[in-house]
């Protein structure tokens, strides 16, 4: 007997960006059978009075890759309204893997995503990840994206060079397999190792591929600082090149010295547009990042891997070269320290209890707690950590939050790592851009707002049935409070739910009542390929 659910006495935002209507949504199973003002009878009855039904919200850049085999509720999603999140971000993920190169990538991973000893790494390609994380039934839908840096190290190592003829063609075949087994795009992350390594034709090659099935291509561009002028335009130039679809990730620019350079970012995505290569980009809506705090590190002190990046913070003479080089910059390297300071770098995460006093100390501080020289006191956490470190850099401001929040290629995300003590993005960035920017400061519409939490993500990746409240499309619904609904997880106390999410559904799915995760409801996320 098909399982019916009606919601009842909603007002609807459908996700295309047009205003709310008032009516009801009837599920049938896992599809959404008829919105609008009608009666009918069904199984379970949900008045809705006093509350907006919008689609699921679809972070397309999230860094759960290894918390969905080992905590598939992800609470810090499925609490904000995300129901669908796309996974292999950054070039840098969990499959494909070869088993020869598993210690050295666990090592390179665990600063983004984790390490963990409750899953078996022995599983070498996207498509068996992919299974495992059928198996281990997530709250949410999972998107994949082939990671660069994964695809790089399978055909030639972690070596730094440009790969020869043969490598080449390795790394295209590597690429359509992982395509053909479902991933959505390409991704690549030109901060992180070994991706960094790659010249520009390396991706204009891949991406030639990657359009061969019109995916996106999803970039952490290689600065985000002193040179996000000429990083911007290699990016755009790579989709012009290759017929790729364009998606910057997490769309900003670092450190006061570089903010006169936001007219001409707005300038070359205007151009680009202009000239009909396809750019979108996410953004998360704080004025702080976060990532490994191994990015502060010079460029060739990861070359070789995590393995040779310890071998190099234990020798005195290598420290000495990397002061050198973040004190006086290397041409073409977003020098963290320099754009965001140590007093303004936060440890967010650790691999051992030895240093777990570090997190929520800024770089400045934990050196005084170490009382040692800053530089070393850093150099030793990273040592003694296997370079597993979280950190939060805060970089920008609220203006420019703002500008790029309107821009018409912005869809929002969470971009948030999920050990230790996170960024509170990873908790709140979707009821944040509706309670702060959409009510409370009046920056767009409700339905804007909710368009480009839905509709343009969707739309931006290529995922199909998903993303509006409409007849065939999937019963992906979050229902909240627009009176209510905001973030509360803080920099100082990250770890908290946000305000005004009433119900989740996903597939058809009741995944959250009133407020409260539902433990004993089966959990009803997929897999979606593309």
């Amino acid at each position: 007997m098909p399982m019916t659910i009606m919601l009842t006495n909603l007002k609807i935002f459908d996700g295309s960006g047009e205003k709310p209507f008032d009516g009801n949504i009837f599920i049938e199973n896992d599809k959404i059978v008829k919105t609008g003002s009608f009666s009918a009878k069904a199984d379970e009855l949900i008045d809705c009075t006093g509350l907006c039904a919008a689609p699921g919200f679809i972070d397309t850049h999230s860094h759960s890759d290894l918390n969905v085999l080992i905590k598939p509720q992800l609470l810090p999603k499925i609490m904000q309204g995300i129901t669908t999140e796309v996974l292999g971000q950054d070039g840098v993920s969990m499959a494909p893997l070869p088993v020869k190169y598993i210690d050295p990538w666990r090592k390179n991973l665990a600063g983004l995503d984790g390490d963990s000893n409750e899953v078996d790494w022995q599983y070498e390609t996207a498509e068996n990840y992919l299974k495992m994380i059928e198996k281990a039934q997530p709250s949410i839908n999972e998107c994949y994206l082939v990671p660069h840096g994964n695809v790089r190290m399978e055909a030639m190592g972690l070596i730094n060079r440009a790969p020869d003829a043969e490598e080449m063609h390795r790394m295209k075949q590597i690429l359509r397999r992982e395509l053909e087994a479902g991933a959505y795009g390409l991704s690549t992350g030109l901060i992180y190792m070994p991706c960094a390594y790659a010249p520009t034709e390396e991706l204009i090659e891949l991406c030639k591929v990657a359009a061969e099935y019109d995916s996106v291509f999803v970039v952490h561009q290689r600065s985000e600082a002193d040179t996000i002028i000429e990083s911007m335009r290699e990016i755009i130039e790579i989709g012009r090149k290759s017929g790729v679809r364009v998606h910057f990730s997490h769309f900003k620019v670092c450190g006061k010295k570089n903010w006169h350079y936001i007219d001409e970012m707005v300038k070359l995505l205007d151009a680009a547009q202009a000239e009909g290569i396809r750019v979108s980009f996410d953004q998360y809506p704080y004025v702080a990042g976060s990532t490994m705090l191994g990015v502060i590190l010079p460029p060739w002190v990861h070359d070789g891997g995590t393995n040779k990046v310890l071998e190099r913070l234990n020798d005195k003479t290598a420290r000495q070269r990397m002061v050198h080089d973040i004190e006086n910059g290397i041409s073409g390297w977003d020098n963290f320290i320099d754009f965001a300071g140590m007093d303004n770098i936060y440890v967010t995460s650790v691999k051992t209890e030895k240093n777990k006093d570090a997190v929520g100390l800024s770089l400045t501080e934990f050196a005084k707690l170490r009382h040692k020289a800053t530089y070393d006191a850093v150099f030793d956490l990273l040592y003694e950590e296997e370079n597993a470190v979280g950190m939060v850099d805060f970089y920008g401001t609220e203006e420019h939050v703002k500008l790029f929040m309107q821009r018409p290629e912005m869809n929002a995300c969470t971009d948030g790592l999920l050990g230790g003590k996170p960024h509170p993005r990873a908790f709140g960035a979707f009821p944040r851009v509706l309670g702060k920017y959409a009510r409370e400061e009046k920056l767009m519409p409700m339905e804007k707002a909710i368009y480009k939490m839905t509709k343009k993500p969707a739309a931006a990746l290529g995922i199909k049935k998903r993303g509006e409240l409409k007849s065939g499309f999937y019963a992906d619904i979050v229902i909240f409070d627009e009176k209510t609904i905001i973030d509360k997880g803080t920099f100082i106390e990250p770890v908290q739910y946000p305000a005004g999410v009433e119900y989740v559904f996903v597939n058809g799915c009741k995944m959250l009542e009133k407020g409260k995760y539902i433990t004993a409801q089966k959990r009803c996320g997929r897999v979606l390929y593309r």
